[in-house]
């Protein structure tokens, strides 16, 4: 593919862009074979566009320095502190604790997907999933034994791990790699800027109507019943109180993350009350943006001491086992995004797309967008995906004469709810591997899952964007 487009002639491409098209289709397809780490192939494609005199090296590497990585790596370290500190299992346990679950297995499995949807919208889905997963076979293996539940109850609570990470992660913009991949795009290809607090406003309710849909899908697949479990009450108040107080590495870690999270919401609010131009909004802005927040609360970490012997909440050494590879696939992406608008490249492939699109209007883009990420995403990382798939509607948009913020949110948001094959995300390999998933359940609740989120996407992304986006 690299030789094929190097060789053959594209006289509507410059010599810069057509080299770096060729460098794109070798990168395309190893993320889509992953044939060396998708992390590897991240680090290749800018390496190859400076060897080939696409751009000079401070260029081209520019974008792995983007405020938005260091936003990655600043959520990563606090949620590795919640982590370490065993705070989500402590969250997990005190919801399916309350009175208003109780043992009644269908208040169970709802509740066990709103858990997983909370903490997947601050934390890596995997990381939620690969945490929450000995949470809930825990239980199923009681109720079973028990004989209170039919096997396809065991399914649906499995697959709650994977669908309520999924949705949960939509919530924020660090919830899933494929949120800051658009934010990024948007801002760098588009000079459309969307903060904390704008994602939120559309993404939360968003998050909450597909796990609404998914929930009562789960429910009825499930076929629990609303009967009560004699014991499954007793099971968790042990596995809760197992856990202790409240330990001060989880207090410290609560903390950081507190912190983070109003430094994040609190310019966007400002901004809401006092207005974007007024001088005090926009000092807020400029001194605290997003990236520098994350970074702040997790500086914190090391400053909120354990105890004399534990200096800092969160040691260097914990720290360091982030995603580190999650954060190349991103800067490289970001890279090779940025060197397809400075060469003409992305405003080609979009004109060049735009003349077989029956029709150029935004919500045709978006419907089109979302079906793309999701199709895109059954067959490889949605990192991967989004990295490919939003550069190219943001080109098409823009080639077309329309906004590209409803068309790039809609195909990186629908990247993360593809639901039909174990590879479609990390949460599904999880969950498949638990051996509680036949893959033709998989696939068939994930068919159902992918068509709901194809239609309902795009939908409430472009209502609600239009209210909240400027």
């Amino acid at each position: 593919m690299f030789l094929a487009v190097l060789l053959v002639p594209f006289p509507q491409l410059s010599p810069d862009a057509h080299r770096l098209a060729a460098v794109l289709a070798l990168v395309i397809v190893f993320w889509i074979t992953e044939v060396v780490p998708l992390p590897v192939t991240a680090l290749l494609g800018p390496a190859l566009a400076v060897m080939l005199g696409v751009a000079p090296v401070a260029t081209a590497l520019a974008p792995m320095a983007n405020p938005i990585v260091f936003l990655f790596i600043g959520s990563f370290i606090l949620a590795q502190a919640l982590f370490v500190h065993r705070v989500n299992e402590r969250i997990a346990y005190t919801v399916l604790s309350w009175r208003l679950v109780g043992a009644r297995p269908t208040r169970i499995l709802v509740a066990y997907g709103f858990i997983a949807a909370f903490l997947s919208a601050w934390m890596s889905n995997t990381a939620t999933a690969a945490m929450l997963l000995p949470v809930g076979l825990s239980l199923l293996a009681f109720m079973e034994t028990e004989g209170k539940v039919p096997k396809s109850y065991g399914t649906a609570l499995v697959m709650m791990t994977s669908y309520g990470t999924s949705r949960g992660g939509l919530a924020t913009p660090v919830g899933t790699p494929p949120n800051l991949i658009a934010v990024g795009m948007l801002a760098t290809l588009a000079g459309v800027q969307v903060s904390f607090l704008q994602w939120m406003l559309f993404a939360v309710p968003l998050s909450l109507l597909l796990l609404a849909i998914v929930s009562t899908f789960l429910v009825y697949m499930g076929g629990a019943g609303g009967r009560e479990i004699p014991g499954a009450e007793q099971i968790i108040n042990e596995r809760r109180r197992s856990l202790g107080p409240l330990r001060t590495g989880e207090r410290n870690a609560l903390v950081a993350f507190g912190v983070t999270v109003a430094l994040w919401l609190g310019p966007g609010i400002l901004s809401l009350a006092l207005g974007a131009e007024h001088p005090v909004a926009a000092r807020v802005s400029a001194i605290m943006p997003e990236a520098v927040a994350a970074l702040s609360g997790a500086v914190l970490l090391f400053f909120l001491p354990i105890s004399k012997s534990e200096r800092s909440t969160l040691t260097w050494q914990q720290a360091a086992q982030i995603d580190w590879g999650t954060i190349l696939l991103f800067g490289g992406g970001l890279a090779l995004g940025s060197l397809a608008g400075s060469t003409g490249l992305a405003e080609a492939v979009g004109r060049g797309i735009t003349g077989l699109v029956p029709t150029e209007s935004v919500v045709a883009l978006s419907f089109a967008g979302a079906l793309f990420g999701v199709v895109l995403s059954e067959t490889m990382s949605n990192t991967a995906a989004a990295n490919i798939a939003v550069p190219i509607m943001i080109a098409i948009a823009l080639a077309s004469g329309v906004s590209p913020v409803a068309p790039a949110l809609s195909v990186a948001l629908a990247a993360s709810v593809a639901d039909a094959l174990p590879v479609s995300t990390p949460p599904n390999a999880i969950v498949y591997a638990s051996g509680k998933v036949p893959i033709t359940k998989m696939l068939q609740y994930g068919i159902v899952m992918d068509t709901m989120a194809v239609l309902i996407v795009p939908v409430v992304v472009l209502a609600l964007t239009r209210l909240v986006l400027p």
